[in-house]
């Protein structure tokens, strides 16, 4: 097994973390079930309230989403986060996945819907992807959210983010819901797994290349013909990227989705969009919230908040 010269402050807890293998999706399920805590509530700061609510689906299904809102009032209507759980298209829901969508509410002054999308392997592509397009839809219609329709993020983790990615696509190519940043941390973006962090991080801790595999076949299906991935399954498949919001990308640096998600911030670049990109030193994926308590993680956390804050300013707003 290749060793990983991950930071100081994760290593008397690494120990702990469980064995996650893909392969298996109901085992996996159990795995992530059993790291739970056992009332994720808890972790909602205080002052931030919490609504279940129902979005239609084009299918005619209803669509959990779970809102997290200031609880007081403010004088102008807030900005809104569409927020998207990670857990490689095959598990986690937002009802549990709650420490960071809360806390970006309270830290952001903002209300955050996260999407409970449906899973593969039950739901292969394209239904959670048209879950999420759909949530987002609704969170810019016609409803009573209250929020500022100039100023709406999508935003995730992992599969999360990969699904952002792609309703951030979508929506430039629908011409609307108009999206002003993606917040895209660690991003499952490329079927093809043939970066060198994907080919080398094999047994890399939480998540690998094996897990990286599955996770995809699971998601497109056992019948996928892989040469015709739509870009809105695998949005690093996208030949244009001119017009997408700008963009702040996390990647760790013992991930295998580490040179993916380098390689989207690059191209958007390229195409003329704002893009930051922070590479992580000594992290795995998944590693600030699975050990939130660390520094780095820390870090990782305030800085990603710190760049959906920046990009709600109203002076970037002043020009739309």
């Amino acid at each position: 097994m290749m060793v990983h010269p991950v930071d100081p402050d994760y290593l008397p807890m690494t120990g702990f973390l469980p064995r996650l293998e893909l392969s298996d999706v109901a085992a996996a399920r159990a795995v992530i079930r059993s790291m739970g805590a056992e009332d994720p509530m808890a972790a909602v700061p205080e002052g931030v309230a919490v609504e279940i609510r129902q979005a239609s689906a084009r299918d005619g299904s209803e669509i959990e989403v779970v809102v997290f809102r200031p609880a007081h009032r403010p004088a102008q209507p807030p900005a809104v986060v569409a927020y998207f759980h990670g857990g490689g298209f095959v598990f986690g829901d937002a009802r549990t996945d709650v420490r960071v969508p809360s806390a970006l509410a309270a830290d952001l002054d903002a209300v955050v819907v996260s999407v409970n999308y449906r899973l593969a392997p039950e739901f292969p592509f394209p239904t959670p992807f048209d879950d999420c397009f759909d949530a987002l839809a609704w969170i810019a219609g016609d409803n009573d959210l209250g929020i500022d329709p100039t100023r709406i993020v999508v935003a995730g983790i992992s599969a999360g983010a990969g699904l952002a990615a792609a309703v951030a696509l979508r929506a430039r190519d629908a011409g609307g819901p108009a999206v002003c940043f993606q917040a895209l941390d660690s991003p499952v973006l490329d079927d093809r797994l043939r970066t060198v962090s994907a080919t080398e991080y094999t047994d890399s801790l939480l998540w690998n290349r094996p897990n990286a595999a599955d996770s995809w076949h699971h998601y497109l299906g056992t019948n996928a013909d892989l040469s015709r991935t739509s870009e809105y399954a695998a949005p690093a498949r996208a030949r244009d990227l001119a017009g997408l919001p700008p963009a702040y990308i996390t990647v760790s640096s013992f991930d295998p989705l580490r040179d993916e998600g380098i390689e989207y911030a690059q191209r958007l670049t390229d195409a003329g969009v704002p893009t930051e990109l922070h590479l992580y030193p000594g992290t795995f994926h998944g590693s600030a919230g699975a050990f939130p308590q660390a520094a780095i993680s820390q870090r990782v956390n305030a800085d990603y908040t710190a760049a959906i804050r920046r990009a709600l300013a109203p002076s970037n707003h002043a020009h739309r």
